[in-house]
C-alpha cells in the first residue's frame, strides 16, 4: 500500500499493521480515550517519558525506539 486513503479507523489500523522494520510488525491498540485538552505534563514527567526514548544515531530526527516505563 503505497498510498492509503486514511478514511477510518479500520483502514488505519490495517494500513499501519502491514508496516514493517527488521522484519517486525507492529503491536496496534486502539485508545479510544478523550483527552481534555490544555493539559501538559510536569518537568518531572516529561523527564520520565524522555528517558524510555532512545534515537537511532543514523537516523536521529526520524527514529526512536520507546521501551515500556
Amino acid at each position: 500500500m503505497g498510498r492509503a486513503k486514511l478514511v477510518d479507523i479500520e483502514v488505519m489500523l490495517s494500513w499501519a499493521s502491514s508496516m514493517t522494520w527488521k522484519s517486525l510488525y507492529p503491536i496496534l491498540s486502539l485508545s479510544k480515550t478523550v483527552y481534555q485538552k490544555g493539559i501538559s505534563l510536569t518537568k518531572k514527567a516529561i523527564k520520565q517519558v524522555k528517558s524510555t526514548l532512545q534515537r537511532n544515531p543514523l537516523y536521529p530526527k526520524w527514529d526512536i525506539l520507546i521501551q515500556a516505563l
